[in-house]
């Protein structure tokens, strides 16, 4: 087992550590959590970030989509999250219409910290960077999210892939620029081709963490109950049940550990092409 011992100290993982590496290309291991159990062992495997995703309105709420997640459903799920993490680096997503403006993105985040969170993670493009800069300069890290935008699926059609064109590639990878000129210490890319996550992580600085964004991204992060093959319905194609091979769920993700640090996955049929 890949369990770390909880007899001993261990140095909790903050946003240096994780710098840290970034920089030794290391690949960084996600999952979402959104309960003290799966929280606490995922940590204990030795999960690098938790995150308490507003997909929680999908697979603990019942919703099609994450809009009807509200601040305090993140406030409620971060509290229980952070309980007994010793090691990983926790981070709290700001739910549909939490952050339209940035008073109303600092009070709201601020209600995420105080829970326990480490980092916000909020989606958009260039119209967040002075809500970016704001939150940074009263000392909230952020993470930023790029490509498919859950929260955006009635603007956007549907669940659709992403930057596919050359033009949309370009603006994504402004964009991408922006947010991190502007404070973003972290990016998701979601449902992007391989090769535009590849080009995004080539040309920032800050660790990019891909879901459907390809091999090439800095980590990558899956939605805990699509890697243990625990969700209903058709699965996306950058979805893999690491469950379905190892019989028990500490196996699981070890496997997933073992494949995102070795760059196993994703494989080319978890990827999208432009």
């Amino acid at each position: 087992m890949a369990y770390i011992d909880t007899n001993e100290s261990i140095p909790a993982l903050t946003i240096s550590s994780l710098n840290k590496m970034y920089q030794a290309r290391e690949k960084i291991t996600s999952l979402t959590a959104y309960d003290a159990s799966f929280a606490t062992l995922f940590d204990q495997i030795g999960i690098d970030i938790i995150l308490v995703g507003d997909s929680l309105g999908n697979v603990i709420q019942g919703h099609t989509t994450t809009l009807p997640v509200l601040i305090e459903d993140m406030i409620y799920h971060t509290h229980c999250v952070s309980k007994n993490l010793r090691r990983s680096y926790l981070i709290s997503d700001m739910p549909f219409a939490s952050y339209a403006e940035p008073s109303q993105a600092l009070k709201n985040a601020a209600l995420l910290m105080q829970a326990g969170a480490k980092m916000i993670k909020l989606e958009g493009g260039a119209w967040l960077a002075p809500t970016v800069e704001n939150l940074v300069r009263q000392g909230i890290p952020v993470c930023a999210h790029l490509g498919l935008l859950p929260q955006s699926v009635n603007t956007l059609g549907g669940f659709k892939v992403q930057g596919k064109s050359s033009s949309q590639a370009e603006q994504m990878l402004k964009e991408a620029k922006i947010l991190e000129s502007a404070g973003a210490q972290m990016l998701v890319l979601e449902a992007i081709p391989s090769s535009l996550g590849k080009a995004i992580t080539e040309n920032i600085s800050i660790p990019t963490i891909g879901i459907g964004a390809g091999a090439e991204c800095s980590g990558q992060v899956l939605v805990m109950h699509d890697a243990l093959g625990a969700f209903p319905g058709r699965q996306p194609k950058f979805v893999k049940n690491f469950l379905a091979t190892t019989g028990t769920i500490d196996k699981a993700i070890e496997l997933y550990i073992t494949e995102v640090k070795s760059g196993a996955f994703p494989a080319p049929e978890h990827c999208f092409s432009s």
